[in-house]
């Protein structure tokens, strides 16, 4: 069933160029540069005829699962710096009308639930955000800071000790993808 060598083969599209330094390949598109780390013991990675080869030392269930992670992350990383992605966050106020402000990569939220203090989140490296009244849209090439940062906004304005059926005020993701 299992044998010595376990391998998967990606593709690199035309429009992309990858370069592969030590254990990192970067990665550069359009909607531009992301670096992913690609270490794991078990793991070799190479490129050679316009595709990125991943191979295991061993054919068992757990370097598969690494394996394919790897492999789900390197698609990902290629779909982001060749479309990008977007996530569209809602912001919603009952009494008290928030405001927004984005400075040196920082998202401050004032007038939350009628507090005076400021909330604040931070925007990850090589995302955009843009406000538009209560929409907020972030975007960028790397999922992951993407993800995380549409997280932050959310996390920040988390009501915590009170009926969430009745405070419902906050940001909230209401779309994600390309």
């Amino acid at each position: 069933m299992y044998g010595d060598l376990m391998k998967s083969e990606i593709e690199i599209p035309e429009d992309v160029n990858i370069i592969l330094k030590g254990r990192t390949l970067i990665f550069k598109g359009k909607m531009g540069e992301v670096k992913r780390e690609v270490f794991n013991p078990f793991l070799k990675v190479k490129i050679e005829n316009n595709k990125i080869v991943l191979e295991t030392l061993k054919d068992n269930k757990k370097n598969k699962r690494i394996l394919n992670t790897f492999v789900a992350h390197i698609k990902n990383t290629i779909k982001g710096v060749r479309e990008g992605f977007v996530y569209e966050l809602k912001a919603i106020y009952s009494h008290f009308p928030m405001s927004f402000k984005i400075e040196n990569n920082k998202f401050i939220i004032k007038n939350f639930a009628g507090g005076r203090g400021l909330k604040v989140a931070e925007i990850l490296p090589g995302v955009k955000v843009k406000v538009e009244k209560q929409y907020i849209t972030v975007s960028g090439p790397d999922l992951r800071n993407v993800s995380q940062t549409a997280a932050n906004l959310e996390n920040v304005t988390r009501i915590t000790g009170k009926d969430r059926r009745i405070f419902q005020d906050g940001i909230y993701i209401i779309k994600k993808g390309k």
